[in-house]
């Protein structure tokens, strides 16, 4: 039976990847600028390219959803009680939308980090192209641990928007 606490719990864990998201993008811009400015080697200026970028992605994207969390958390508990009409027209509609995207990010997150791997492996010896090194293996990095973020999030996902599904079926 899904409850209100079943919502309570999708959007603290929501809240909390997110946090991560932010954090993870705060470690890749830091760590991109140590490169650029104090290790300054063309491995840590190719890598700094994709920390920078993915990082500043992973932040703008886990601040947005971190800070309106709490507001989603409320409108759809209070939903619950008061207008289960809004979870069907409003909040399934959202969830079918952020579950398709995650199928996008999936295959974006791939692609990025089997072209990232793929740079890496085929300058792995070729000391003169340094850069391409440093910037395909933190881009397969940054890819790699936001595909295992996205992972955890669509299951997550996955599981709430089956039990409003649910819980607007049997109230209908």
């Amino acid at each position: 039976m899904f409850t209100k606490e079943d919502i309570e719990k999708y959007f603290m864990a929501e809240k909390q990847e997110s946090f991560l998201f932010l954090l993870i993008g705060i470690a890749g811009i830091v760590a991109a600028i140590i490169f650029l400015f104090f290790l300054k080697t063309n491995f840590y200026r190719g890598a700094a390219v994709p920390l920078l970028l993915v990082g500043l992605l992973l932040g703008v994207v886990g601040y947005t959803v971190y800070k309106r969390s709490d507001s989603d958390r409320m409108r759809n508990v209070y939903a619950y009680d008061m207008n289960p009409a809004e979870l069907k027209d409003k909040e399934i509609p959202r969830m079918k939308t952020v579950m398709k995207n995650f199928v996008i990010y999936r295959w974006v997150e791939i692609v990025l980090f089997l072209t990232g791997a793929g740079l890496y492996i085929y300058f792995i010896r070729d000391f003169k192209h340094d850069f391409w090194r440093g910037f395909g293996l933190a881009l397969a990095v940054m890819a790699l641990t936001a595909l295992v973020a996205d992972f955890f999030a669509e299951r997550r996902g996955a599981a709430y928007t089956k039990g409003l599904e649910s819980f607007i079926s049997k109230n209908n």
